[in-house]
């Protein structure tokens, strides 16, 4: 067995203290908190807007809240209507689409749970005439909302 100088022990502690992992931690000089594995009721809202641009998105809501969904499409590009899958909300009346294209939804919260919220459109618009270029391109939408 080598006798182990104070260098080596050195080096080792280094080496030992880098190997855990750091996150970014921006401008500030300060890491944040890891993500809690749960998430209480305080931090759910009671009511959420979502858009085109919430895609991919994961929304907590308390129990009683509202979700309502605009997503604004074209007559050459519509949103198909949102559908919902899981437990947890409620269809209610989401009221007027005011533009061809549109859709709109609305949900209140009923009970704990996870549900997906999802919608598609065409990624391009049809061709008009013919010799136009087209796609078969889909544009996808969906957010999962958590009820607690």
């Amino acid at each position: 067995m080598r006798p182990t100088t104070p260098l080596a022990l050195t080096a080792a502690a280094l080496l030992l203290a880098g190997c855990g992992s750091q996150e970014d931690t921006g401008s500030s000089g300060k890491a944040s908190e890891p993500p809690s594995p749960t998430r209480s009721a305080a931090d759910c809202a009671a009511h959420a807007e979502l858009k085109a641009a919430d895609r991919g998105r994961t929304v907590c809501v308390t129990r009683g809240g509202e979700i309502r969904i605009t997503l604004d499409g074209t007559t050459a590009r519509p949103w198909k209507p949102v559908t919902a899958g899981g437990t947890g909300l409620e269809a209610v009346n989401a009221g007027f689409v005011l533009q061809r294209g549109d859709a709109t939804a609305a949900y209140r919260a009923v009970a704990a749970g996870t549900v997906k919220l999802a919608s598609s459109r065409p990624l391009c618009a049809e061709p008009t005439a013919p010799g136009q270029v087209s796609c078969k391109g889909i544009e996808e939408w969906a957010v999962t909302v958590r009820v607690r």
